[in-house]
Parts: structure tokens; C-alpha cells; sequence
């Protein structure tokens, strides 16, 4: 057998390599056209105008009955935090109620306790609720009622008398994403590039 010399062994693989490297690039650029052409095309997302994102303020009237709903709500959510109040502390010294050690037993302590805790978060939940409406309230006399703190937009009618203390549509609240009209509104708010 005849031995082939280093030199001419190592000038075919180079030769070899050359022709291999044109064909591979010549391969990747192929699947990537391949790629380009088989991926979804991106439908340009339609940017609305002003007047199709609609006003930007309820009227004094809207606000009015905006202001009666809460008012409403207000009162009756104060109404059931002093009956709260009269279930957790006595009326004649001012102190809360704590269980007569005459009549409970061990095990109805523990329910006894139980249900004051329950007392306690009902009455501080109520509470809030009574400080976010006031917030409305101060939000209705602004002038700024019912206006997205996203987008700036209204928030729907619907939403604000079902939720009179809400500052965002439900799909932001539920999805952290604005809807559909925030997101057009937002993209007319950014500066063009």
C-alpha cells in the first residue's frame, strides 16, 4: 500500500471544507426564508381615533346620579358599621364586649373569640369602604370621576354602578392589561418616533 503524504492529505480536507462552508450558508439562509415566510404575519394593530375613543368626562348630570349611588351606598355601609360597632362594644361604658366567664364554656370561648374576630374584619372592611367612597366623592366634585388612572378614559357606566369606588375598567383590574380602547389611547398618548 502507498502512503499518501502528509501534505496532500491535509490539502484535500481544505479543499473539502471550502466547498462544505458555501453550501452550508446557502442552507441556513434557506430555512430562515423558510421561517420567515411560514411565521404569521403581524396584523397592524389599528389605531382608533379620538372621537371612536369617546369622551373623556361623564356630564354634571351623570355625575349627579353618580353622587346620589354613592351618597346612597355611603350611608347604608355606615349604617351597618354602627351595627357592628353595637355587636363589639357596650353601649353604656363604651368598651367591648368580652365573653362572661359565668356561662361559656372552654369550647364556646373559642366561638365566642371567632366570631368578634369576624366582627372586627367586617367592621374595618366597612370602613374602607367608606373612606374609598369618600375618595369617589372628592374624584365626583373634581370633576375627574370615573376616569381610568391608566388610560384616561372613561370608565363604563356599567362598572361604576356596579363598583362606584373603581378607578379602572375590569379587564385592567382582572388582567393588569388595559382593554382595547386603553391601548389605542395609550399608543396616541406616546410621542412618534
Amino acid at each position: 500500500m502507498v502512503k499518501k503524504a502528509p501534505k496532500a492529505a491535509a490539502a484535500k480536507t481544505t479543499a473539502k471544507k471550502k466547498t462544505a462552508k458555501p453550501a452550508k450558508a446557502a442552507a441556513t439562509k434557506k430555512t430562515a426564508t423558510h421561517a420567515a415566510k411560514a411565521a404569521p404575519k403581524k396584523a397592524p394593530e389599528k389605531v382608533l381615533s379620538r372621537a371612536a375613543l369617546g369622551p373623556h368626562a361623564y356630564s354634571d348630570t351623570e355625575l349627579r346620579k353618580f353622587k346620589e349611588l354613592i351618597l346612597a351606598k355611603r350611608q347604608e355601609t355606615l349604617e351597618e358599621l354602627d351595627t357592628l360597632k353595637e355587636t363589639i362594644m357596650d353601649t353604656t361604658t363604651g368598651e367591648y364586649v368580652s365573653e362572661s366567664s359565668n356561662y361559656s364554656l372552654h369550647m364556646e370561648q373559642g366561638t365566642d373569640a371567632m366570631e368578634r374576630e369576624k366582627t372586627f374584619l367586617f367592621a374595618s372592611r366597612s370602613g374602607k369602604f367608606v373612606n374609598q367612597l369618600d375618595e369617589a366623592l372628592m374624584r365626583i366634585e373634581a370633576k375627574s370621576y370615573g376616569v381610568c388612572k391608566t388610560c384616561g378614559l372613561l370608565v363604563p357606566k356599567e362598572r361604576l354602578e356596579a363598583v362606584p369606588t373603581a378607578t379602572t375598567c375590569a379587564e385592567f383590574k382582572n388582567t393588569g392589561i388595559p382593554c382595547e380602547r386603553g391601548r389605542a389611547a395609550l399608543a396616541r398618548q406616546k410621542p412618534a418616533k
